[in-house]
């Protein structure tokens, strides 16, 4: 008992002295309590909740080395900056690094001078490395993205499975795996894939209170987007598509409007990924337009925004990358586009999975994913109960609660509706019989002589939009059907019958047919000084482009604007700021509290 405390001590001391927090967040203190109690862990912590901190903190108190398996280059490079810039000795070792700086590396590990060691899943498990292993005081294995293990996964790594094996080699050694994302299933897959033994488990809060969902009808999204950036005042963000022919489209377009955009997929160069990945965190680009392969070494702080121009294949595909945005706590946007049509288009690529039991699995994630996008109550309440965190309130930050849904009675417009499509013969799609309710003179119109239909322009009053959006509903509603054997044209069913007939009321929702951003100061909470914050940030650029690292690596933003409201100008001053250690005043601590000082005199 005694010297768990004295351990805890350190851990406290670790935490102030080397990280700059005075207190650890929730979950946090009682996963270093098992580590250092040597006990096997699962934790299950959101994008930005702390997770990396769980095995930092052990890995500088217990004596020895923790070795950590991470899955992407991108996010081991990421991780060891920012922990030598905090004074701490880590180092990676994976296909980037040069044999002679490999073989540097394993003395530097094999003579005590390194606490972290970061390795890919391929690299651990290679019999050399293994024999390294066994002449080594390791203290504790740490599996990062550790639902790449599970079949159950959306991340699914064959490498990873067989992390087991270290269990077998090392048994005596605990192992914390870690996720941001995995719902009960992958959960007890993880513990029995890794072989964990009575695991000390954590469930965090998946809910991140600080991003703000909304889910956009999509019509035109080039110019949805275009107007939404204009809106966005040179802040950082992702913007995710489906196919790297649109990356490339929608980021050439960007580019020609003027906007800091780049595009990320695997068809380009691991040279141009790199570049496109270290400009974005170094603030040289503002906005990147990434395929799913733009993924989790995304450890960039300041993102503002994500948004999905297309659906995601799976509410836990959606979590992660809209949990790229606002990883310091401060104020984020998720935007998605969603046109319901895309739901048949993305069924149609599960059809080429051949084994049954995945393709099963692939389509029930995706019918969430569907049924989140239809969905017309609290986003956060769906994600939340998605991943077994039952919230009985809506959360007042997402589209819905901030603007809910108002109905009408639509009977009329889905009586005109339904009744073009029957009189165009139920053999045409959404944008033709758009344009007949609206009388669009089109050479397709007249070949069919449809412009002597009767219901010909009968909505020439309202807009495209409107009756794009009447269709989509009168679809979810189950009056009208899309036949994607023919070009996805719109048929009635039989309950169109009785809508026809008038029936009974149909109530519909009003189309949003422009949604409303409004930019808000991130950091208004600090109420800090603008002007100075705009300084502190020009000095951090400078620092970390002397340092070869991204400015978050000096300091965050959070941690700027704590500066900007506190003007710390003493030693003791500037370690109270939070994110503030030892190291970090030793190194920048002079010239930032000098700008501090001259803004003082002078203002």
């Amino acid at each position: 008992m005694d010297t768990l405390a004295h351990t805890q001590h350190n851990a406290d001391s670790v935490l102030k002295n080397i990280f700059g927090y005075s207190e650890f967040r929730d979950g946090q203190k009682a996963v270093i309590d098992a580590a250092l109690a040597r006990q096997d862990s699962l934790v299950l912590l959101p994008t930005g909740g702390g997770k990396s901190l769980c095995y930092q903190v052990p890995a500088l108190v217990l004596d020895g080395i923790t070795v950590v398996v991470s899955p992407l280059i991108s996010l081991m490079q990421d991780q060891v900056a920012q922990l030598q810039a905090l004074g701490v000795s880590a180092e990676f070792i994976n296909n980037s690094v040069p044999r002679e700086q490999q073989h540097a590396i394993y003395q530097r590990v094999h003579d005590g001078d390194v606490k972290l060691l970061y390795v890919a899943p391929e690299k651990i498990l290679q019999y050399e490395f293994i024999e390294r292993l066994h002449h080594l005081p390791v203290s504790l294995f740490a599996i990062d993205e550790a639902h790449c293990v599970s079949h159950w996964g959306h991340d699914f790594r064959p490498h990873y499975c067989r992390l087991s094996e270290l269990k077998q080699h090392f048994p005596a050694i605990p192992m914390m795996a870690l996720t941001a994302t995995a719902d009960t299933a992958t959960r007890y897959d993880i513990v029995n894939q890794l072989s964990l033994q009575n695991p000390y488990i954590h469930t965090g809060s998946f809910d991140r209170p600080n991003i703000r969902y909304t889910i956009e009808e999509k019509f035109k999204p080039l110019s949805q987007l275009m107007r939404y950036l204009k809106e966005q005042q040179n802040q950082s963000g992702i913007i995710y598509c489906t196919s790297r022919k649109r990356v490339d489209e929608i980021s050439e377009k960007l580019a020609d409007a003027g906007f800091n955009a780049a595009a990320y997929h695997a068809g380009m160069s691991n040279e141009q990924r790199q570049f496109v990945q270290s400009a974005f965190a170094r603030d040289d680009i503002h906005i990147v337009v990434a395929t799913v392969a733009f993924g989790m070494g995304i450890n960039k702080p300041n993102v503002r925004f994500v948004l999905h121009y297309d659906i995601p294949k799976s509410i836990e595909a959606y979590y992660q990358e809209t949990g790229r945005a606002g990883r310091d706590g401060l104020a984020a946007e998720a935007i998605m586009y969603f046109d319901p049509a895309d739901i048949g288009r993305v069924k149609r690529f599960f059809e080429d999975i051949e084994d049954e039991q995945r393709r099963r699995v692939e389509e029930q994630r995706f019918n969430a994913m569907a049924s989140f996008a239809e969905a017309q109550t609290c986003r956060r309440q769906i994600l939340l109960n998605y991943f077994s965190e039952y919230q009985r309130e809506p959360c007042g930050n997402c589209d819905i609660c901030l603007n809910p849904p108002k109905r009408f009675d639509g009977t009329l417009v889905a009586q005109q509706a339904l009744s073009c499509v029957y009189r165009a013969e139920q053999r045409f799609g959404l944008g033709y019989i758009v344009d007949v309710l609206r009388g669009a003179n089109t050479s397709r119109i007249r070949d069919n002589q449809h412009h002597e239909l009767s219901t010909y322009g009968l909505g020439k009053d309202k807009s495209n939009e409107f009756w794009l959006s009447v269709l989509r509903q009168l679809i979810h509603h189950g009056l009208l059907t899309q036949d994607i054997t023919q070009g996805a044209s719109l048929k009635l069913t039989e309950a169109a019958r009785s809508v026809l007939k008038g029936e009974y009321a149909l109530q519909l929702a009003e189309p949003r047919l422009q949604a409303k951003h409004v930019y808000q100061d991130k950091l208004a909470q600090f109420n800090y000084d603008k002007k100075l914050f705009a300084k502190l940030r020009s000095l951090r650029k400078q620092l970390a482009d002397e340092d070869d690292v991204p400015p978050y690596v000096v300091f965050n933003d959070k941690t700027l604007a704590e500066m900007a409201q506190l003007t710390p100008t003493t030693d003791g001053e500037f370690l109270s700021v939070s994110g503030v250690g030892f190291t970090k005043l030793s190194k920048y601590g002079a010239p930032f509290m000098q700008l501090i000082r001259n803004y003082l005199a002078t203002s």
